[in-house]
């Protein structure tokens, strides 16, 4: 199997469709689709940025070797729950403040594409 057809089952592993992942890393729905369909070669800035923002091996989308995902979203929200229960609650707080900002900025985000 290519990079572009580990993308593509990447992005439907996540249940995503091309136009939400290509907003999720900042590139074109089209240029998503040229990758995908093996008509652009996936660059190693898209990797790694497909990797970040997915949780999604690096290793497994160039070579197909590993899990696809580095941690499933059931390891990462333990381990944001963990770390919370860490902090003291006045730390507690300020992340839950960071935390909605990023969810305002993402919806932000969201209608400035829809428009």
């Amino acid at each position: 199997m290519t990079v572009n057809k580990r993308i593509r089952q990447a992005r439907q592993a996540l249940n995503m469709t091309q136009t939400d992942f290509s907003k999720a890393i900042y590139v074109s729905n089209g240029y998503t689709a040229e990758i995908e369909n093996g008509h652009r070669v996936a660059n190693d800035r898209i990797i790694h940025l497909i990797s970040l923002t997915f949780g999604i091996s690096e290793i497994w989308l160039k070579t197909g070797k590993g899990e696809m995902f580095q941690t499933s979203p059931i390891e990462r929200k333990g381990r944001i729950l963990s770390l919370f229960d860490e902090l003291n609650p006045r730390f507690q707080e300020y992340a839950l403040s960071v935390i909605d900002q990023l969810i305002k900025l993402q919806n932000d985000q969201k209608k400035q594409g829809q428009e």
